[in-house]
């Protein structure tokens, strides 16, 4: 008899971190990692910065070679996507039509970028989400730069870039485009850039810095995009030339917030934004779709308990997971980086513990070591790098219903903030401060503290070294 294999739905951090620990942690039976990408395991937050820039390669992307996922005895199964899963009988559906029995399944699918209706087919338009993605947009802005000009000069040439949306990745590509000399557009529902993530104040740093830098500021709904004719050929929707806003206008304009209803193409009070180029940056679904399964709770994401478990033997990492924090006492979805992978080792560790409770002597000799399960507790940390800023947080920043925000030195951008919630401080930020500041920062927030005890830890925090860079 044939052992049955644990199944990992998504070759992305998540998913590759799972894989490896599952090998780790005494795994011995068959193993398949299946991505809907053709490309081996990649990073994806340089896709917004380094690659785009032009200053790393796909190569540098990788999270490992292939020689580097031999030893793991995968059954690899690159530009293959899941369409479905039995929970009872945990089996997935591939969409060739194979159907694939799993003593378990780790779901790590992500997310996938958002778009507009009234975007689609319009040669131009972009979203930023897979290494597909962000090698066209560097094609494109590499062919369009005005060279030499550094990104700051007056007028500078390059193309007209229009970047709906002004939160993390958005304000990312804002800057890269501006580094390579290209006239850049951030538009926002929100007046003040990344403030659902960071707060107002640390946001109006962050604004400050950008129209430093060139980038013009607007707040507005996208009401539609005017386009050149076709082709000749008559295929294609045209070549994007301007994007319409309703009630669109500089920051303190008004801006959607006056309350105006949207207004048609040259309408009074709407507003045109010419575009060589228009990048939609507005946010990403989880990937889940595929996932049509009763038992499974599939609202923001896949749905699981404090062990990362969405049914029995059906485990989430990564983006798409929802799970029961420990200490914050409500289902979570993180977006983070350092979050995929850690949640990765977690899901598998538990997975295996599950699957050795169940069949202590698995057939062919592939019973995992006896271990318990344990809930996923982690600090979630995220890094932001927009010119020569690095933004860092730990703990959580958005929803938060109070912001104490210390800012050391407004021109350089540098402060520190710290979010509440119902009484407690529950997470930390900190702009332009070296990464040795950092270590204190994070035991502020490592579990959540009654909010003046945290303010208190914070302050002799930032007391207890000199602030230089």
């Amino acid at each position: 008899m044939t052992a049955r294999p644990i199944a990992v739905v998504g070759a992305s951090a998540a998913g590759l971190a799972a894989a490896e620990a599952l090998r780790r942690f005494g795994w011995r039976g068959p193993l398949t990692l299946i991505g809907d990408e053709p490309h081996l395991p990649y990073d994806r937050p340089p896709l917004s910065k380094q690659l785009l820039h032009g200053a790393w390669e796909p190569e540098k992307l990788l999270l490992r070679t292939k020689d580097q996922l031999d030893p793991l005895d995968l059954d690899l199964r690159l530009g293959t996507r899941a369409t479905g899963l039995d929970v009872a009988t945990r089996t997935l559906t591939l969409d060739g039509g194979e159907r694939l029995g799993c003593a378990g399944v780790i779901i790590a699918t992500g997310v996938a970028a958002r778009s507009l209706p009234a975007a689609e087919g319009i040669a131009g338009v972009h979203t930023l989400r897979t290494l597909d993605d962000a090698l066209t947009l560097r094609g494109l802005l590499a062919n369009g730069g005005a060279p030499g000009s550094g990104g700051v000069a007056a007028g500078g040439g390059g193309r007209r870039l229009v970047i709906v949306g002004n939160g993390v990745l958005g304000c990312e590509a804002a800057a890269v485009a501006r580094e390579l000399g290209h006239e850049v557009t951030l538009v926002g529902i929100a007046e003040i850039p990344m403030a659902a993530a960071v707060g107002a104040e640390v946001g109006a740093l962050l604004a400050e810095e950008h129209r430093a830098r060139g980038v013009q500021l607007r707040t507005g709904v996208v009401d539609g995009f005017e386009t050149a004719p076709a082709d000749p050929a008559g295929t294609g929707g045209g070549q994007v030339t301007a994007v319409r806003l309703a009630n669109g206008g500089p920051h303190g304009s008004g801006g959607v917030a006056s309350g105006g209803p949207p207004v048609a193409a040259g309408g009074e009070g709407g507003s045109r934004l010419p575009a060589d180029l228009v990048l939609l940056a507005i946010g990403s679904r989880p990937a889940v779709e595929w996932l049509a399964d009763p038992a499974l709770d599939t609202t923001d994401g896949l749905r699981c308990d404090a062990y990362c478990a969405a049914a029995p033997g059906i485990y989430a990492a990564g983006d798409v997971a929802r799970w029961d924090h420990p200490h914050h006492g409500r289902p979570l979805r993180f977006e983070h980086r350092m979050n995929a992978t850690e949640q990765g080792m977690a899901a598998a560790r538990n997975l295996l513990a599950e699957l050795a409770a169940e069949a202590p002597a698995a057939a062919d000799g592939d019973a995992t070591p006896a271990q318990e399960r344990r809930p996923f507790a982690p600090v979630p940390y995220f890094w932001s790098d927009q010119y020569d800023l690095k933004i860092q947080a730990y703990g959580l920043t958005a929803g938060a219903d109070r912001i104490e925000t210390t800012v050391l030195d407004r021109e350089r951008r540098r402060a520190v903030a710290l979010y509440g919630r119902d009484g407690s401080a529950v997470g930390v930020l900190a702009a332009g401060l070296p990464p040795r500041r950092l270590r204190a920062l994070r035991a502020v927030v490592a579990t959540p503290l009654a909010w003046d005890e945290a303010r208190e830890q914070l302050r002799a925090a930032l007391a207890s070294g000199q602030d230089t860079p």
